[in-house]
C-alpha cells in the first residue's frame, strides 16, 4: 500500500512521542532509586547525554513536528471526520492544545540539539506563570487546569471503553490491546493529577504550585502503598509509549485536502 508523505510524517510523529514516553518511564523507574526528574523535557536532556545525542535529539524534534502537523490536521481540518456536535468540537480543541504542547517540546528538542539551551522556566510552571500574567490570569490558569483534568478523564475513558480501536487496524491482537488500554489509563491518571496541581496553582495565585509528570509521580509515591502505585503508573507510561508506537504502525491516517480545510472553517458554515 502506497502511503503519502503526510502519512509518513504523522507516523514519524507517533514514533517520536512513543520514544519520549518510553524514556520518561525509564527515568521514572531509575529516579525511584537514585532521584531525579521524570518528565518529557528531562527525557530529552537524557538523550543529549548519549553518543550522537544532538543528532538523535534533532531527529526526535523533527518527529515531534510531524506529530504537530498531524494534530493540526485532526483539529483544524477534521482529519478524523468528527461530526459537528459540541462533543466533537471539544475533542478538536483538545487536539489543538496538544499541537501547541508538542510544538513547545519540539522547540525544546531543537534548542538542546543546537546547544542553545531552553532557558527560563518551562513546562507547567512556565505555562502557569504565563497564564497568570494575562488579564483575568487566575481564571485562565484555572481553565487550563480544568482542561488538563478533563483531558485526563477523556484519555482514561478512551482506554477503558477501547474507543481508540476505531482508528486502529490492529485485528484481534489482545496483548497489544491490553497494553494500549493500560497506557491510556495511566496517562489519563497522570494528566488528572497535573490538572489538579494546576488548579491549585490558580487558586493560590502561585505558579510554583503547578506540577509536571514528575510531580504527579511524586504525589502517587506519597499515597498509601505508594511504592507499588508509583511502579504501576511508571510502567503504565511505558505502555503509553508502546501505544504510540502501535499507532505509528496501525493507525488510520487521512491526508487532509485543502478543500477539506476550507470546509471546516467557521465561515464556510454560514
Amino acid at each position: 500500500m502506497t502511503r503519502s508523505k503526510f502519512e509518513w510524517l504523522a507516523r514519524a510523529g507517533y514514533s517520536a512521542r512513543g520514544i519520549v514516553f518510553l524514556l520518561v518511564a525509564a527515568l521514572a523507574v531509575f529516579s525511584s532509586f537514585g532521584g531525579g526528574k521524570a518528565d518529557t523535557k528531562s527525557a530529552l536532556d537524557a538523550v543529549l547525554e548519549q553518543p550522537l545525542g544532538r543528532v538523535w535529539l534533532g531527529l526526535i524534534g523533527l518527529g515531534l513536528l510531524g506529530f504537530v502537523a498531524w494534530r493540526l490536521a485532526q483539529s483544524i481540518a477534521n482529519a478524523d471526520n468528527h461530526d459537528h456536535s459540541v462533543k466533537s468540537y471539544l475533542i478538536r480543541v483538545a487536539l489543538l492544545g496538544s499541537a501547541v504542547t508538542y510544538m513547545g517540546l519540539a522547540i525544546y528538542a531543537f534548542q538542546d540539539a543546537l546547544g542553545f539551551g531552553a532557558g527560563g522556566d518551562g513546562g507547567e510552571k512556565g505555562l502557569a506563570a504565563w497564564a497568570m500574567s494575562q488579564p483575568f490570569g487566575r481564571f485562565l490558569a484555572g481553565a487550563i487546569g480544568l482542561g488538563f483534568v478533563v483531558g485526563g478523564v477523556v484519555t482514561a475513558l478512551k482506554g477503558i471503553t477501547r474507543r481508540f480501536e476505531r482508528y486502529l487496524t490492529l485485528g484481534q491482537s489482545r496483548p497489544l490491546l491490553l497494553v494500549c488500554v493500560y497506557g491510556l489509563v495511566s496517562r489519563g491518571v497522570v494528566f488528572v493529577i497535573v490538572g489538579i496541581f494546576f488548579c491549585y496553582a490558580a487558586f493560590t495565585v502561585d505558579p510554583g504550585q503547578a506540577g509536571s509528570i514528575s510531580d504527579a509521580l511524586t504525589f502517587v509515591r506519597q499515597l498509601p502503598f505508594g511504592a507499588v502505585l508509583y511502579l504501576v503508573v511508571a510502567i503504565g507510561l511505558a505502555a503509553f509509549g508502546i501505544y504510540n508506537l502501535v499507532e505509528a504502525r496501525y493507525r488510520t491516517v487521512s491526508t487532509p485536502k485543502l478543500s477539506q480545510v476550507r470546509s471546516e472553517l467557521p465561515l464556510s458554515h454560514k
